[in-house]
């Protein structure tokens, strides 16, 4: 799907992961990154399609996980893609003023932060591992629990933020294989 400057939500939700399928044969990063790119966006500004909550984990990159380019996605990453007063800011702004009609929360496999969550924590960590362990629970496996903390934040952001057309979305990111879920079960 060549980029077009607005999308509704379900068509930014088939260009993510017709660009995760991209990314999973790729041996090297192929978004549009090229000196027009960045001179159209610097002189017309960012139109991105979606919103991405990621984790701050270097393993999880998602322009190149979703093969978007300069100005296509809004990412905000903080650890353990969890959901406080800015990143809901940072949503909102997108949707308001960037008319982004996508959010996906994107959660993955291995999580440090999620481990974390399961001993104890001090100083401004103690912020992050208390919010995934009110999302986990009492469940111990990794995975699960990871898909748990993207559904709580998902339904933050549900509960928060609103728009025409508005769509939010979880996934889970196999930091092994590359593959994006978007059907999670907990």
């Amino acid at each position: 799907m060549r980029y077009k400057e607005r999308l509704s939500a379900k068509e930014a939700l088939e260009k993510l992961k017709a660009g995760n399928l991209i990314y999973l044969d790729s041996q090297t990063g192929i978004g549009d990154i090229s000196v027009e790119r960045r001179r159209v966006t610097g002189v017309n500004g960012q139109k991105p399609y979606a919103v991405i909550v990621a984790c701050s984990d270097s393993r999880v990159i998602p322009e190149a996980i979703f093969s978007a380019g300069i100005g296509e996605l809004f990412v905000i990453r903080v650890a353990g893609n969890v959901i406080d007063n800015h990143q809901l800011g940072s949503i909102e702004y997108a949707v308001a003023h960037l008319g982004c009609n996508l959010v996906v929360v994107l959660g993955h496999t291995l999580c440090g932060a999620v481990s974390a969550a399961s001993g104890k924590n001090g100083g401004y960590v103690k912020f992050i591992t208390d919010e995934i362990k009110r999302a986990v629970g009492d469940e111990t496996d990794a995975v699960r629990a990871s898909i748990r903390n993207v559904k709580q934040s998902v339904e933050k952001i549900r509960q928060t933020i609103r728009g025409e057309g508005l769509l939010v979305e979880e996934a889970l990111y196999d930091t092994e294989s590359g593959k994006v879920d978007f059907e999670l079960d907990a």
